[in-house]
């Protein structure tokens, strides 16, 4: 092969890589989508967990919601109350008070006080388990599985299993809603971190006969929480008692005239 082979050669590939680089400059240029620099600054305050407890793909959807109006500085259950304000100066927003909360579990029927009908020896996830007869070995539909779901779903170790029971590490817990999200029964719900003293532990609607002989702290619906709160902050509905966190005082008078133990601090 001749040198001016090769030289023509060199020349021809340089040259198509120069003209396709430019090519690919003027694109960029025409082509780019405008970024705006308070998304760049929101995203580097979001703590980068990408936990998706604030609705969006990830922090970087959170910071684009933010920046577009459709989000409150707020967005970030994680980041909590400085998270907030921290991007409330980027977007020149004033942010109130901000409540912190705790993902709370609606059922206290452990191995020792809910019965089962049948020894289950299936897979061990909640989310199949109620395709088993039954809905699964515990002779209450509306209880706490114990195969962890939540546990696998939580990114901050804040759930456990502990003795059948998945419980809450309220200190741990970012209030993401992940545990929310993957329990097929809706035991799980977001309380006040602070000012919640006490909680009903069980979410059976089922009537008080068929409440007894599944579990020893279920609640029967019989009202006398209802009919003795003096804040008005209790009511059974469906035949299962729930607390307004707005309304109710920690007064601990619902525990105290509960018959079954139901409600606890």
């Amino acid at each position: 092969m001749s040198m001016q082979i090769v030289l023509i050669s060199v020349l021809v590939v340089g040259g198509a890589g120069l003209i396709i680089g430019l090519l690919l400059g003027v694109a960029g240029k025409k082509f780019a989508v405008e970024v705006d620099e308070r998304e760049e600054r929101v995203r580097e305050v979001l703590p980068g967990n990408n936990c998706g407890g604030c609705g969006y793909p990830g922090c970087d959807g959170a910071a684009a919601a933010v920046v577009k109006g459709e989000a409150p500085v707020t967005v970030c259950p994680v980041g909590g109350a400085a998270c907030a304000k921290a991007i409330g100066e980027i977007m020149g927003q004033e942010v109130g008070d901000t409540v912190r909360m705790t993902a709370f579990v609606k059922c206290g029927g452990d191995c020792e006080k809910s019965k089962t009908d049948y020894a289950y020896t299936g897979v061990e996830d909640c989310t199949m388990v109620p395709f088993v007869p039954g809905g699964g070995p515990k002779r209450c539909n509306y209880g706490c599985m114990g195969y962890g779901s939540c546990v696998k779903a939580c990114a901050f170790d804040a759930i456990h299993i502990v003795n059948g029971v998945a419980v809450v590490d309220k200190e741990a817990c970012k209030a993401c809603g992940a545990c929310i999200n993957v329990c097929p029964k809706h035991l799980i719900e977001l309380v006040p971190y602070a000012g919640a003293d006490y909680h009903v532990k069980c979410m059976s609607s089922d009537k008080g006969k068929t409440v007894m002989d599944a579990c020893e702290i279920g609640c029967i619906g019989c009202k006398k929480c209802e009919k003795n709160c003096p804040s008005d902050a209790i009511k059974v509905e469906n035949g299962v008692a729930h607390i307004d966190y707005s309304k109710c005082t920690n007064c601990g008078t619902c525990m105290e005239v509960c018959p079954r133990g139901t409600i606890q601090k």
